[in-house]
């Protein structure tokens, strides 16, 4: 095993759960796309670092590197920092500068790193200070709900506030759900028929683009690649609906 990690629900409207990492030695790992944003924090060889993750479509490789911790703290859709120079940062990431060895710079201001335990509490401080915004029409959208905007006004305001388009996280959360459904032990076949691919070479497909293994490795987690993060997101029951026109 390359690392250890839990995870925790939030209180936070704000934040779809907090998850914290650390490296029991050096290995090749997948980061899987993900269609939410995350604010992490990095040990390694006694500095700190705060990263602003956005969006990812596409599965890509990492180097884990040994004696690494990492505190995670995921973002609701539709959740963003509209003051950062590029607030979508769809497969990118700023590091925050440093103020000094447990602070650092945000807005003119420093700020304490969060930690595990109080992740909820540094979210509502970031939300007072308005440097943490979620936009309502998000949450409409994903449940699908009626809103008083024209089609193209939502997708607009969609795509601004998540980096991505409605049916871009579609395919990002049902590859990650049939993901988890195969480690759980759930046959190839069925997974197929459950989430909604077309067939086995959809499936395929998907998960090679958006897991970066195939279906057969993933069924057999001691034969696959170590995987980062996975969790159940609220919003999967609402964006795992009507596949037919993806490919």
């Amino acid at each position: 095993m390359i690392f250890r990690s839990e995870e925790r629900p939030s209180e936070s409207p704000l934040v779809e759960c907090v998850w914290q990492a650390r490296s029991e030695r050096t290995g090749i790992f997948s980061s899987l796309a993900m269609s939410h944003r995350e604010l992490v924090v990095t040990r390694h060889n006694g500095s700190m670092t705060l990263t602003v993750r956005g969006p990812e479509t596409k599965a890509t490789p990492l180097h884990c590197s040994v004696q690494a911790e990492w505190i995670g703290i995921v973002l609701k859709l539709g959740t963003f920092m509209p003051q950062l120079p590029d607030d979508n940062l769809v497969n990118g990431a700023i590091d925050l500068p440093l103020a000094t060895d447990t602070t650092f710079w945000l807005h003119g201001a420093a700020w304490q790193f969060p930690t595990y335990e109080n992740a909820d509490t540094f979210v509502a401080r970031l939300v007072r200070a308005g440097l943490l915004v979620r936009d309502p029409v998000v949450g409409a959208a994903l449940q699908q709900q009626p809103q008083a905007l024209s089609l193209r006004s939502v997708q607009r305001r969609f795509v601004r506030a998540t980096g991505l388009s409605q049916g871009a996280i579609r395919q990002i959360e049902r590859a990650r759900h049939a993901t988890t459904l195969l480690r759980r032990g759930a046959p190839i076949v069925d997974v197929v028929a459950q989430v909604g691919y077309a067939d086995q070479a959809h499936l395929t497909r998907s998960l090679k683009r958006f897991i970066g293994q195939s279906p057969a490795r993933l069924a057999h987690p001691l034969a696959s690649e170590p995987l980062s993060l996975l969790f159940k997101t609220d919003a999967l029951p609402a964006i795992t609906m009507d596949y037919e026109h993806e490919g």
